[in-house]
């Protein structure tokens, strides 16, 4: 089979139609050249030059094979430019599995930053909740995950991409929907519709530690795991609940959010996390970007 020195020696003195130009062109010398195009006119077993001590011409089956030439050394620069960007990390495809509510800010903005930056990336997104992106990134099924702690995975590196506060959503018609901030205590009694303990556990655990901390019990009325389907039960008047703060670009009709005081100040969390040991280039890039997106605007407890 013909290699692709070959084809380009044939393809620069097509273009040329002389030997000697040919062979400055490709920082030669004749004699080589002339080897080189000896070999592919065997190897192909036709004439693909016509020469003269004056001239030099295409058969037939030159210019037929011409076009042929010029593409495959077309593709296989294609092939080693694209080769040398992936390896470079600056193109390929990035699997990246996230919790819904991770879709309501960070997210957006991570994806959008990285067009930015890197705009040859291809994106595969999944919902998942946390425990799933965990096996998931272990079977190599995604490349990194946008998820909630805790990640006691050795074989997992993490960055904390984001701390937001909790606040109250309280339907419009409801009396402590008047209030311009409340405190977790205001719960006490109140018909809650809460997360669901096994595909919300993140959120389920944190606003149970809250309330035992405050020595209340909410009376729960619904366990829902998807945020806007808990407010969709709010804005019908079923209860009162606790969202993260990145459920406000919702803006649920009739859901009034107001905040919420408590001891710590953002305590809702997301990570990024991806395998120690990857051999997507890509990744690094992505924990770069996330952690200047954490870095720029994610609050301080």
């Amino acid at each position: 089979m013909f290699d692709l020195n070959q084809l380009r020696c044939f393809v620069t003195v097509a273009e040329e139609l002389h030997f000697g130009r040919a062979a400055a062109r490709l920082n030669m010398t004749q004699p080589p050249l002339s080897r080189q195009i000896q070999v592919l006119e065997h190897i192909i077993d036709a004439p693909l030059l016509e020469r003269t001590s004056r001239s030099v011409r295409l058969t037939p089956a030159g210019r037929s094979f011409l076009p042929e030439a010029r593409r495959i050394l077309k593709l296989a620069e294609s092939a080693s430019q694209v080769a040398h960007r992936i390896a470079m990390g600056k193109t390929g495809s990035l699997k990246i599995g996230f919790t819904a509510a991770a879709a309501y800010g960070f997210l957006p903005e991570l994806i959008a930053a990285c067009r930015a930056k890197l705009p040859e990336i291809d994106f595969s997104l999944k919902e998942m909740v946390s425990g799933d992106q965990l096996e998931a990134l272990a079977s190599g099924q995604i490349d990194a995950g946008l998820l909630r702690p805790p990640i006691a995975r050795p074989d997992l590196a993490s960055r904390r991409v984001l701390a937001e506060p909790l606040l109250a959503a309280i339907p419009k018609k409801h009396p402590l929907a008047t209030a311009e901030a409340l405190s977790i205590k205001d719960f006490d009694s109140q018909p809650f519709i809460m997360y669901s303990p096994y595909e919300a556990r993140y959120f389920h655990d944190l606003l149970v530690s809250q309330f035992s901390r405050a020595e209340i019990l909410p009376r729960y009325v619904q366990h829902l795991s998807q945020i806007h389907s808990i407010l969709a039960m709010v804005r019908a008047g079923l209860g009162v609940t606790i969202v993260p703060a990145a459920a406000a670009s919702l803006k649920i009709a009739d859901v009034k959010l107001r905040p919420l005081k408590l001891r710590t100040q953002n305590p809702v969390e997301l990570f990024l996390v991806w395998p120690r040991e990857h051999e997507n280039p890509l990744l690094p890039a992505l924990v770069d970007i996330a952690s200047g997106i954490a870095a720029s605007g994610t609050p301080k407890d």
